[in-house]
């Protein structure tokens, strides 16, 4: 009987061991099919795209992103336009009710008056338009009303019905090149029509076209500061677009506007919006069958004789440097007429870039805001070359690129803070591709510093601080190097020279305590990098010019405060340190003055020590308002308090950081127009979101330290660019996770015990697993 019990024992031991292993084998299972496999389908390009003030509250707008199709940092963007003029930087906002064109080139996010927005096709039928119109009056131009229950967009496609003309308009794109599908009505006056003169915030001053064949059409459109754009014109952008273009069905009858602007006439934003300037256009010149013009104000017209449901196809290739350059571009990546198969490459070139980041649990909505806010990640920095490799450098040469890829658009006052530090995880051959298209354009322009916010190589000036300097820092810090270092550290230092705080150790200047801190943290990124060079006497002297932040802190009312250049402090406002603009860029005292992240330790220390800083901080957060829109505490809408929910990790507090981070994710992000609090600002408002759904945030980028917070998921898992890291993946896993068990009770990184709330970036390169156990209540024994 013993054997025999023995011989039960033993079966059925071995019966739930291989009961446990199936069922750990079916978890693992499960596990795996959790991951999104196809992130491209979560991707909603409706998330911000309005540039409402209404809804926003403000003068600054909602996300003002664009719906368009296009490719991961694609220098195509195929898009809505509905409004020309105002502080509609994408040329798009959903709630207006009529469709101007649609661009092929686009700018996402940005809070000034815009730019791009050039090569704009319409389709129409009846009587032609030489002008597009008003939008409250959308029949007494080329504009059309359009039905929104129509139109949609997803990764790489989108599409409307117009009904004043009962067109149907689809797009899609390649890297360098787009397409369009127009489905016309019966019709013996449908047309194609392309605005060459129009730009989003201004117009191109000079085109030119010429008429290839019965089916191909090339140009050029040159956009000057005369003609508005970047900043109305303050911006100084200053570049030619030029295009191929061909139409699947040839034409008989076609013909080319052109508009007579007088010579006296300036021609920025408000200019072109005025009436005379608008009616100038309405009263253009039509030429029939000419194939060749060149003028101010110039548009082609195809003319063709539908049937109902015909497909008429314009697909075109876009060049910054030349006619050729535009032609190989299309012939390279759009060989047929097969608008699905482009539609289709474009959505897997989508869900290959999003796979960097894989994203297992959260609901459907949470899954859309990420992957959405990945996707508006990978718009800029865009690719600014051909496939060939030409770009047009800053000396308005060509150039063929060897070691890099030439991009542009680099926003950064917004992007040094989140945008680029994500980008060194996912995608750092970009980080220096940007580092080496900044460093580059410095010699190519003979500038002895770096530009703060460049655009298709201007030398803008938007905005503050030096944040080209940080991002060369962190990058370096991080073993990111494919850069000429030497060079790159020469121009920090002049650009900390002449944008610093220099002599008296303090910006006196208008804004004097957002420059003042912001110069204090490049300057400490000087000093980092040179330090890591081994160039000791620089670092030395940068490391004490960081500490200038000290310098207009007014214990008197225990605060930083705007000094004159004889050292006295400006007067303190009646709203006291909530007074926006006070010495505060887009921002007051109150949220500018917690940037010190070069050292946190010292900030805390003159603000009277960690338990009075806690206190302020959390009267910072529980004053804001709960949809976190533009207000006077915790202003997400702007950057620079993005940080701040962080610094609770460095008072002791973690619990906090997680608590506060979590519920930003949850009331600042949703799957919806109106889904972002504020401007998308080139990726920053989402590289926000990416990091600190997926728990994990730097608050000193050019400092490794890489601070912990409760990620909005079950597991993350980011890939990593085997040329610098030496881990294939990092794994982000959150035990017991959910909406309510938001703090974390222990952390353990690859499997050992992890007592701080931070890791280093070196951890992350390593690859492995950070595993978080989460729990309802705050875990006060973690600090």
């Amino acid at each position: 009987m013993k054997i025999i019990s023995k011989s039960c024992t033993l079966a059925a031991l071995l019966m739930l061991n291989a009961c446990a292993f199936t069922q750990r084998a079916e978890e693992a299972t499960a596990e795996k099919e959790a991951w999104v496999e196809s992130p491209a389908s979560f991707v909603n390009p409706f998330i911000g795209a309005s540039t409402s003030t209404d809804a926003a509250g403000v003068y600054h707008g909602l996300g003002k992103t664009f719906p368009g199709a296009t490719t991961p940092y694609g220098l195509v963007q195929v898009s809505p336009n509905t409004i020309t003029g105002g502080d509609n930087g994408s040329g798009y906002s959903y709630e207006h009710t009529s469709i101007e064109g649609f661009a092929f080139t686009q700018m996402s996010g940005i809070g000034w008056f815009g730019d791009m927005g050039n090569f704009l096709v319409m389709p129409s039928v009846g009587e032609l338009h030489t002008a597009a119109g008003k939008g409250d009056n959308p029949s007494a131009g080329y504009r059309s009303a359009y039905d929104k229950k129509s139109e949609t967009a997803s990764a790489g496609y989108y599409g409307v019905a117009l009904s004043d003309y009962n067109i149907k308009a689809e797009m899609t794109a390649a890297p360098h090149s787009g397409m369009l599908q127009f489905t016309f009505p019966e019709n013996k006056q449908s047309r194609i029509q392309i605005d060459l003169a129009r730009r989003v915030g201004g117009t191109s001053t000079l085109q030119s076209i010429e008429v290839l064949n019965d089916h191909t059409i090339r140009g050029w459109m040159k956009c000057t500061p005369d003609g508005g754009g970047w900043g109305n014109g303050d911006g100084q952008a200053n570049y030619t677009v030029y295009f191929y273009a061909q139409m699947s069905r040839p034409f008989t009858e076609y013909g080319i506007w052109e508009a007579d602007i007088p010579d006296n006439w300036t021609r920025k934003r408000e200019d072109i919006e005025s009436d005379r300037y608008q009616q100038r256009i309405a009263e253009a010149k039509v030429s029939h069958n000419v194939d060749k013009a060149e003028g101010k104000h110039l548009g082609f017209f195809a003319e063709y004789d539908t049937k109902k449901d015909e497909q008429i196809q314009l697909k075109a290739g876009i060049s910054f440097v030349s006619l050729e350059g535009a032609e190989q571009n299309l012939k390279a990546e759009i060989k047929d007429w097969d608008f699905e198969k482009l539609k289709s490459e474009a959505t897997q070139l989508w869900n290959d870039a999003l796979s960097k980041v894989k994203v297992a649990g959260g609901s459907d909505e949470e899954k859309k805001v990420f992957y959405t806010a990945l996707y508006h990640t990978m718009i800029d920095p865009r690719v600014f070359e051909d496939v060939s490799g030409e770009y047009m450098g800053g000396d308005g040469e060509a150039h063929q690129s060897e070691h890099f890829t030439k991009r542009t658009i680099f926003s950064g006052w917004d992007v040094f803070r989140s945008q680029f530090p994500l980008q060194t995880i996912i995608n750092p051959s970009l980080v220096n591709d940007m580092i080496n298209s900044l460093v580059t354009l410095a010699d190519e322009k003979d500038k002895s510093y770096l530009e703060r916010w460049e655009l298709l190589n201007a030398y803008s000036g938007c905005m503050i601080g030096n944040p080209a300097v940080s991002v060369i820092s962190d990058a370096y810090s991080k073993g990111i190097r494919d850069f000429d270092a030497e060079k790159a550290l020469k121009y920090m230092v002049n650009t900390d020279n002449q944008f610093g705080n220099n002599e008296v150790g303090y910006t006196y200047e208008s804004l004097g305590i957002s420059n003042t801190l912001e110069y204090a943290y490049t300057e400490w990124c000087t000093a980092h990098m040179a330090e890591l060079m081994g160039e000791k006497e620089i670092a030395k002297d940068f490391y004490k010019r960081s500490e200038s932040y000290k310098n207009i802190f007014d214990d008197s009312v225990s605060w930083f405060r705007p000094r004159r250049k004889d050292g006295s402090f400006e007067p303190w406002p009646e709203g006291g340190r909530l007074k926006e603009w006070y010495g505060s860029v887009e921002s007051n005292p109150y949220q500018q003055g917690w940037f010190v992240p070069q050292d946190i330790d010292g900030m805390i220390k003159l603000m009277g020590g960690k338990e009075e800083v806690k206190d302020d901080l959390t009267n910072f957060f529980e004053k804001a308002p709960e949809n976190l829109m533009w207000n006077e505490y915790y202003n997400h809408a702007n950057e620079p308090v993005h940080h701040v929910p962080y610094l609770f990790n460095y008072v002791d507090a973690p619990w906090l950081t997680q608590k506060w981070t979590r519920l930003i994710c949850d009331r600042g992000y949703k799957d919806g127009v109106e889904g972002l609090v504020g401007n998308e600002d080139v990726g920053q408002m989402s590289a926000w979101y990416i990091l600190s759904a997926s728990g994990i945030y730097q608050v000193c980028p050019g400092n490794n330290r890489i601070d912990i917070t409760s990620p909005v998921f079950d597991e993350i898992q980011f890939q990593l660019d085997p040329k610098y890291a030496k881990g294939k993946t990092f794994t982000i896993i959150a035990h017991n996770n959910s909406p309510e068990n938001l703090y974390i009770q222990e952390i353990k990184l690859n499997g050992k015990a992890h007592n701080e709330p931070y890791l280093d970036f070196e951890d992350i390169k390593e690859g492995g697993k950070l595993e978080l156990t989460m729990g309802s209540e705050p875990n006060y024994k973690l600090k």
